[in-house]
């Protein structure tokens, strides 16, 4: 028998100490490498945006891989490829952690939306107040120092 899964994760992480360095007039470009990283892990994205301080990817993992080795190879990849192309200057990497939320193929739509929109959205909400909306509305429980 084969393995299938139908399993959708919504993750997001930010910019060590939320810093703004992702400039957006590179965003097509690390976005579309990081596309390439998750296909060649035998991995699907559905969507993929970024602001200045942080990314959300919505996305199918290969079964056999788990998040947290998902997510670090991202983390890896894109820091060895922004001192490779020198596009964010201003970048010092990644935060530590990340948020990974399953969620229901039916919400698939309604969040791909979401993600496409993630400029405006931030006109509104800056991240950290998006970022506690998405643990409460998942019902994880978190220490304000650690986020």
């Amino acid at each position: 028998m084969s393995t299938f899964t139908q399993l959708i994760y919504h993750i997001v992480f930010s910019t060590k100490n939320r810093m703004r360095s992702l400039e957006l007039q590179h965003k097509e470009r690390f976005l579309s490498y990081i596309c390439g990283v998750i296909k060649n892990d035998k991995s699907h994205v559905y969507q993929i945006n970024m602001v200045e301080d942080h990314i959300h990817i919505l996305c199918s993992i290969h079964c056999q891989t788990n998040v947290s080795e998902f997510v670090r190879h991202i983390k890896n990849a894109t820091n060895t490829f922004n001192k490779r192309e020198k596009l964010f200057p201003m970048f010092e990497g990644w935060q530590k952690g990340y948020g990974a939320f399953t969620v229901n193929w039916k919400e698939k739509h309604r969040l791909v939306e979401y993600i496409k929109n993630q400029e405006d959205h931030h006109k509104r909400y800056d991240f950290i107040t998006e970022y506690k909306r998405m643990l409460k509305d998942f019902g994880v429980c978190y220490e304000e120092k650690y986020l």
